[in-house]
């Protein structure tokens, strides 16, 4: 499953929200300093989807604030039902 996340660096509260047109937007505490956000980013996908943190990989825009991301293990039917779970921003 590929996911297009709209990442929000240095936030005061970590958390993942649906985007209106189905992108997520992700709050990370980390800062965009030798990808700690990108590990945080990892981490907090690994576990809303209830992954391995090996199975998210960016797969375009390491360094950019919009990223693609590859969830391996994870089918549309699965995927769905946890953003369904997830709060709209």
């Amino acid at each position: 499953m590929r996911l297009v996340v709209r990442v929000i660096p240095r936030a005061s509260k970590a958390g993942i929200a649906v985007e209106a047109d189905g992108s997520l937007k992700v709050r990370l505490q980390s800062p965009p300093v030798d990808g700690a956000a990108n590990a945080e980013l990892v981490q907090l996908l690994a576990a809303a989807f209830g992954v391995p943190r090996r199975a998210v990989t960016i797969a375009r825009g390491a360094h950019a604030r919009t990223k693609h991301v590859q969830l391996d293990g994870i089918d549309e039917r699965r995927g769905a039902a946890v953003l369904a779970t997830l709060k709209p921003a």
